[in-house]
């Protein structure tokens, strides 16, 4: 199933942009709140209107400016998981499954049954939504989905209502459902690891605008530019300037740095994720290892969080994460840490 995206929208404080094709796989949009993904998922649903452009699912016309043309979302065949989930609340959850559902008395029945096992709900089928935790109405509402036969899932922050706890149980449901499901999903979160694990391309959006669609892992190892790599959870991005075909200077950590790819003219920032950083025991500029102090200590659940600096700088701040274990090794001694070059990302603005 393909999906052919190309909208503009105005909104309040940006223009949405959004060009891209999506064709059977799990794809998501990553970015933070009011970035424009949300009112995307609504413009393919037919619940918002673009201000020009067109899309196409599976070759079927569902906007088009130039056209003419829009279909109302009854006519679109789109499951929507909404983030309130958007069960009928008068209905019982079976009753909410078969109003979805196609076909015969039969059919329909079938649907019913199948979806209430495939989701753990047959023992709350007569029950209303507000009987329901939050998980279990979020099973109901991916039960009407499917039992609608729509030809492209759109799936609103599909967690964002739930505890950790919930959120977890539900991601594994959701990967299966997905695994099953032969058509196309596409997704938006503002959570970089539900992203990670579960779509197989994705796409940032900054401020309405879509950049770095790409394979999901290549995404999050060569973000590309600095609004793409904050998204993906980068806490280490300096301004850099280029000084050899594989040297850069990052200015903001007084640092010049060996990249192992090639340095383009409009590199404008450099990054590197906090787990990558390598302690050594002794200072080698060539090999990027530098003398640190360390700023903070700080304890979080499963890690120490170490924030440094190049010594005897006011270079801003390096987050270096560690497991507990090498830190109660490492604490007391001088500190050298090592920046791989494979592990530094070139970004433009």
């Amino acid at each position: 199933m393909k999906l052919e995206v190309s909208i503009q929208k105005k909104l309040r404080a940006f223009t949405l942009d959004a060009s891209f094709t999506v064709e059977n796989e799990v794809f998501a949009l990553l970015g933070a709140s009011g970035c424009g993904k949300s009112m995307t998922l609504k413009c393919i649903a037919g619940l918002e209107t673009p201000d020009n452009g067109r899309i196409a699912l599976n070759g079927r016309v569902l906007y088009d400016r130039a056209q003419g043309i829009n279909l109302p979302p009854q006519k679109r065949h789109i499951g929507y998981l909404f983030q309130d989930f958007a069960l009928f609340p008068n209905m019982t959850i079976a009753e909410n499954i078969a109003f979805a559902a196609r076909g015969t008395k039969e059919e329909k029945n079938q649907l019913v049954e199948e979806n209430l096992r495939r989701f753990g709900l047959t023992e709350q089928r007569g029950a209303r939504p507000a009987e329901l935790s939050g998980g279990q109405q979020q099973r109901a509402a991916l039960a009407r989905i499917l039992a609608s036969d729509a030809e492209l899932l759109l799936l609103d922050e599909p967690f964002s209502a739930l505890d950790s706890y919930l959120r977890w149980q539900l991601e594994l449901e959701l990967r299966d459902v997905l695994k099953q499901y032969e058509g196309t999903a596409l997704f938006v979160s503002h959570d970089r690891g539900e992203v990670y694990r579960l779509a197989d391309r994705a796409g940032v959006i900054d401020r309405g605008r879509l950049q770095s669609v790409q394979e999901t892992r290549q995404l999050f190892a060569a973000p590309g530019t600095v609004a793409a790599t904050v998204l993906t959870g980068c806490k280490n991005i300096s301004h850099a300037k280029k000084k050899e075909a594989q040297l850069i200077y990052a200015s903001d950590w007084n640092l010049p740095l060996h990249t192992a790819a090639t340095v383009l003219d409009d590199v404008s920032a450099a990054a590197i994720r906090a787990h990558f950083l390598e302690p050594r025991s002794f200072a080698d500029e060539a090999d990027n290892t530098f003398p640190m102090e360390i700023l903070q200590v700080i304890e979080d659940t499963f890690s120490i969080i170490l924030m440094t600096r190049p010594l005897g700088t006011d270079a801003r701040p390096i987050r270096w994460e560690i497991q507990k274990a090498t830190w109660e090794e490492l604490k007391g001694c001088p500190l050298y840490l090592h920046f791989p070059p494979d592990k530094i990302m070139l970004l433009s603005e």
